[in-house]
């Protein structure tokens, strides 16, 4: 875990093992040689003012995350200089400079190429406390590694490992914005990280009664109230999307409700995450080929717990309820089949036409039970659908709500937390295609459009009169790809900074 420590701006008699700073493109009159930004001055200097000159001719250009390594010169006690590329210079018109995610990809891409690193100093371009919580968070981030399953030798010495210790640095780090920014991001990136933990650990290690565990023993920790319906209770309380699909597996279901209060809150949201720890498909089993990363379809889940964590770290005058919808959808001979009917803790029927849209089964169930707390607001994540994917991309999720200020709302919140997003629709005529004949809706619906239909069959479980809003991150949540800037390769644990800035956007009365 990388500790985060705010330090003096001044690099030259610093000791670290590594400096980062950070370059930009030049304009085409400078033939391209690349900007040494603020913050890089006392190195530049100990370069004979020419370490522009010294990137070019190693083949730099200063384009976003382009890292090059340099032995450092006379006058500088870290022996190594990270160079970071920006991309474009800001506009003179710019009031902040860099902005908040380019500085945070900048020192996540640089953390990356710190690997083994016991302590490194970051000297971007750092104008106020949020960029200075921008840097920490992309370098907490950018550390994270996930090595419990490798063998790193009896005694540990190959392992490679994280950066050890990110130094701010940054001109003001006595004052009290810059600290409290220094803080946030602590609190934040290492409950993202413990939500990339989750998502990394292998499905026959994280049961939905293993995650349960863990997190009803976080939540004793940050002073949360935590319940855990077992398959008993779910039972007796008559959740049959959430039993239904954890019928056919040897680990039964849970259902968890941590609740973080303030005593000063006057605003009350609840997050409900799809908490599916290994997806086979169920009866109607998913082809080869699209097995071997579902251990992170409970990463709405992981996102939740991680948000409710953050939001009591950091005190926020609101209150939070999170909802954990755990089961492991399996085939067998107890299974749900397709064609089944299940009856909902709503009370509504649900004919079962493929098991492998299981997850709004248990969202639904959740999101009915999270209505009767009448919240303000209500916001489920999930990895849902393949339909968004195909729509948006890996790297974008989709936002649908039952009400269009709240949706825009969510999408700017998103987008500002640096997790892009883009506002969907509910069409109102996709929801024939989920009429059965013998029951009150089917779980499927017309195949075009397939995420906005599951959004539209979430709609029907929302309370009366509640707000609500859907983040389906089937995309984003897992990265089979190369690691780029601070997202590595496997669990990203998106959402969960959307869900801690909505948390204090409600809690700073932002959000109506």
């Amino acid at each position: 875990m990388t500790a985060l420590t705010l330090k003096p701006a001044g690099t030259a008699g610093l000791r670290a093992d590594a400096i980062v700073v950070g370059v930009a493109k030049g304009a085409a009159s400078s033939k391209g040689l690349p900007v040494v930004a603020p913050g890089a001055e006392a190195v530049d200097q100990a370069f004979g003012s020419k370490l522009g000159a010294v990137l070019k001719s190693l083949g730099a250009s200063g384009g976003e995350g382009e890292v090059t390594k340099l032995p450092s010169p006379d006058g500088l006690q870290a022996p190594v200089v990270i160079a970071v590329g920006l991309g474009a210079v800001p506009d003179k018109d710019a009031e902040s400079g860099y902005g908040e995610e380019t500085l945070r990809r900048a020192a996540g891409t640089a953390a990356r190429a710190l690997a083994g690193t016991k302590k490194a100093a970051f000297a971007l371009p750092v104008e106020d406390a949020e960029q200075a919580g921008a840097v920490a968070e992309g370098a907490a981030l950018g550390a994270y590694s996930f090595d419990a399953y490798k063998d790193n030798g009896k005694d540990g010495k190959d392992a490679k490992g994280p950066l050890g210790e990110a130094l701010i640095l940054v001109a003001k780090p006595r004052d009290k914005a810059f600290k409290a920014a220094i803080e946030r991001a602590t609190a934040v990136s290492e409950e993202l990280n413990r939500s990339r933990d989750l998502i990394n650990t292998p499905p026959n290690d994280l049961n939905p009664e293993a995650f349960a565990a863990v997190a009803s023993a976080a939540a004793k920790e940050h002073g949360i109230k935590v319940q855990v319906l077992d398959e008993k209770a779910l039972t007796k309380g008559g959740y049959g999307g959430i039993l239904g699909v954890g019928a056919g597996s040897a680990s039964a279901p849970r259902l968890v409700k941590l609740s973080y209060t303030h005593p000063k809150a006057k605003k009350s949201l609840a997050y409900v995450g799809k908490g599916i720890t290994y997806d086979s498909g169920g009866i109607s089993l998913k082809p080869a080929g699209h097995n071997e990363t579902m251990k992170c379809d409970m990463s709405g889940a992981a996102a939740v717990f991680a948000a409710v964590v953050a939001a009591s770290r950091l005190g926020l005058q609101v209150n939070v309820t999170g909802w954990l919808a755990l089961a492991e959808n399996m085939p067998s001979g107890s299974a749900t089949r397709p064609g089944d009917v299940l009856k909902m803790y709503s009370g509504k029927t649900v004919e079962v036409l493929n098991t492998d849209a299981e997850g709004r089964l248990v969202l639904a169930d959740a999101i009915a039970k999270a209505s009767e707390d009448k919240p303000d607001a209500i916001v489920d994540v999930a990895t849902l659908t393949g339909a968004m994917v195909l729509a948006l991309g890996s790297r974008t999720f989709g936002v649908m709500a039952n009400d269009d200020a709240f949706r825009t709302s969510v999408h700017e919140i998103a987008e500002e937390s640096g997790e892009p997003s883009w506002p969907m629709p509910l069409p109102a005529d996709l929801k024939k295609g989920m009429e059965s004949t013998t029951a009150d809706i089917a779980n499927m619906g017309e195949r075009m459009g397939g995420g906005l239909v599951a959004g539209l069959f979430l709609q029907e479980f929302v309370g009366e009169g509640i707000t609500w809003a859907h983040l389906d991150i089937a995309g984003p949540a897992f990265n089979e790809q190369a690691p780029f800037g601070y997202t590595p390769k496997g669990g990203t644990g998106t959402a969960v900074r959307t869900l801690v800035r909505l948390a204090e956007r409600t809690a700073a009365g932002d959000l109506g």
